[in-house]
């Protein structure tokens, strides 16, 4: 599979369907409360999806060969899940961290993907310490996108950010193309070597969302075959923008209203 390079057209229904990706994360923030169950925020961002923006859900059903069919509207991935954790019953306790993933699907037939960690209660320094870091190396990464860089660029900084910090970086999990299809060429990886790897293009839309564990970077995956835990059970982070490379530089498409915005006092 080649890169695709969006059309003009196609970039402006693109920036819908992130914007509209977003949107589903900034309406359920103020629901993700200690005592809240994920199946419940699960339940509201579908009802949000379907009743509200006129979306469907890319992860409900979503089966890549080899995985039965995902069987929620969003991946809520709490303490030492890494990603996919399915919706269920659990109450979510003081002191948890949770990413969610959403990602939705327009009528005109374009995906919006996005993911975000939230913190009810009262999380300890270090979960609030990786999360801050996570968030952090994707923005690093963010920035190093631009005409004439390499997509190995962005997994060298984020690699950089995340070890100096005492973390690691998730390997078996990436970014990856995204636009008519859920998952596209090119794959990001969130390390490697700066200056290696395709070439930036106008037109290319990707996500970077890198994948930082507290402990080692080993992985298991759960018998449900969808959850991703950290092997050691240390706490794990994850955020998620989808980008598009420009003619100067690059454009954040899954920016919203209540986005948290980027960092301050950090640069390559």
């Amino acid at each position: 599979m080649a890169i695709i390079i969006k059309t003009p057209e196609e970039i402006e229904k693109m920036r819908v369907a992130c914007r509209l990706g977003a949107e589903v994360l900034d309406y359920i923030a103020p629901y993700v409360k200690v005592g809240v169950t994920t199946a419940e925020l699960d339940r509201l961002c579908l009802d949000y999806m379907t009743q509200v923006q006129g979306t469907i859900s890319a992860c409900l059903n979503y089966a890549p060969p080899g995985y039965a069919p995902y069987p929620a509207a969003i991946c809520t991935s709490i303490n030492h899940q890494i990603c996919h954790g399915i919706p269920n019953d659990r109450p979510l306790k003081d002191g948890d961290i949770v990413n969610i993933d959403v990602t939705i699907i327009t009528k005109d037939g374009f995906h919006g993907d996005t993911s975000r960690m939230y913190l009810p209660g009262t999380p300890s320094i270090q979960a609030k310490r990786l999360c801050a870091i996570t968030f952090e190396c994707m923005w690093l990464g963010i920035q190093v996108v631009k005409p004439g860089g390499h997509l190995g660029d962005i997994g060298a900084v984020i690699q950089k950010h995340a070890e100096k910090n005492g973390f690691s970086v998730v390997r078996e999990f990436c970014g990856h193309g995204v636009g008519r299809a859920f998952h596209e060429d090119p794959q990001v990886l969130h390390y490697g070597r700066a200056g290696t790897g395709p070439e930036f293009a106008p037109g290319m839309i990707f996500t970077i969302e890198p994948m930082i564990n507290a402990g080692k970077a080993a992985i298991r995956q759960m018998p449900d075959g969808w959850t991703i835990t950290t092997k050691d059970r240390s706490l794990s982070a994850q955020w998620e923008h989808t980008v598009l490379v420009t003619e100067t530089g690059v454009e954040v498409l899954t920016l919203s209203a209540d986005c948290p915005p980027a960092p301050t006092g950090i640069g390559v």
